[in-house]
């Protein structure tokens, strides 16, 4: 087991990456919840059959008392009405400020149940047990929780951050192929951002079968960037923008799919593709990083560009929580493995989009 600590004073927490870790869960939990007497696991449809009783049996076998709580699987769960759902739920167990929330799934999971946690009886403590591989790189480090409005993704959130992380790196081997390359994306994203040499390594294995093969250090080596910008940032004020290579455009891209058509992968691929060509554009990015980095993504059967018309560029850069009044600081590439954010007038934005 490889384990790593996003040092933020009193809000500090270790994130454990390894193999066979949900059959220890309980000892881990116990050991930073030594007071929860109740745990409120919530998990999805998809989830639920795999691992949950795998889980609890663990975690009961600890002291816990456990009530299970499904959401349907999709995006369509990170909305208000699963998280008023959840509020209830809670309340009906009854959940006390000592007891916590356990997180089971991907990031749609991990969003909702994390917002739910931060605001029930005004925060109880809550641990993040991922099970995608986009849920273990991006989503449940760094203490960012939401839902969705009908106005955007995540536009109703908190900063909350887990007690504990666990990633169970054998939960990855259930995943379809197609979701696996969705959490490539953000893999990807992270050597264009901060380490050329780890994109290296990642264009010099192209395959889930090669990926899986490195599975912990390529782990380890992502949650350590993300917590080396979350610890400098974790508001999200300065720094911490940089992870979001790709995802302004990207947001539009799920917009014009209607949140259906491309996942959250997806649309990030097309939008750090998308993001290096207007890079190249306003001569900040050098011409040969667009196609270095749309063969990375194309290798894992990742789109490189994906139709969207301007009403959906407009409402998802107007939206774009790194917007100050008129202008936005989209992040781009100065080399590969180094990312920043270049202020420009959304409106310019628009017109080279």
């Amino acid at each position: 087991m490889k384990t790593l600590t996003v040092a933020l004073e009193r809000r500090s927490y270790e994130i454990h990456i390894g193999s066979g870790l949900l059959a220890g869960a309980g000892a881990a939990v116990r050991a930073v919840c030594p007071r929860a007497g109740r745990l409120f696991l919530v998990t999805d449809s998809h989830v639920a059959p795999l691992y949950a009783r795998k889980l609890e049996e663990s975690l009961t076998g600890a002291g816990f008392e456990v009530a299970r709580h499904v959401i349907p699987a999709g995006e369509s769960s990170k909305c208000a009405g699963q998280l008023s759902e959840l509020w209830e739920q809670m309340m009906d167990v009854p959940l006390t400020r000592t007891d916590a929330v356990i997180a089971l799934g991907g990031g749609v999971v991990g969003d909702l149940a994390g917002f739910a946690a931060a605001t029930v009886l005004r925060g109880v403590d809550f641990i993040q047990i991922p099970t995608t591989l986009l849920a273990q790189v991006d989503s449940s480090v760094g203490g960012k929780v939401a839902v969705d409005l009908k106005a955007g993704k995540n536009l109703a959130g908190a900063f909350w951050q887990p007690k504990l992380v666990l990633m169970d790196t054998d939960t990855l081997a259930t995943l379809p192929d197609s979701t696996f390359a969705d959490g490539m994306a953000e893999v990807i994203k992270y050597g264009c951002i901060r380490d050329r040499e780890f994109f290296d390594f990642l264009r010099a294995r192209p395959s889930r079968a090669e990926i899986m093969a490195e599975i912990e250090p390529v782990l380890y080596t992502c949650c350590d960037i993300k917590r080396q910008v979350v610890e400098s940032d974790e508001r999200d004020t300065g720094e911490r923008m940089l992870l979001n290579f790709g995802h302004t455009l990207g947001h539009a891209y799920e917009l014009a799919g209607h949140y259906e058509t491309w996942t959250h992968g997806q649309a990030v691929a097309a939008g750090m593709a998308a993001a290096c060509r207007v890079g190249v554009t306003l001569g900040i990015t050098p011409p040969e990083v667009p196609g270095q980095v749309e063969e990375a993504l194309a290798a894992l059967g990742l789109p490189t560009a994906i139709p969207c018309a301007r009403d959906n560029y407009a409402a998802a850069v107007g939206r774009d929580k790194k917007g100050e009044g008129e202008d936005i600081s989209l992040i781009l590439l100065a080399e590969l493995g180094r990312a920043i954010p270049h202020k420009m007038p959304k409106a310019a934005l628009l017109e080279l989009l």
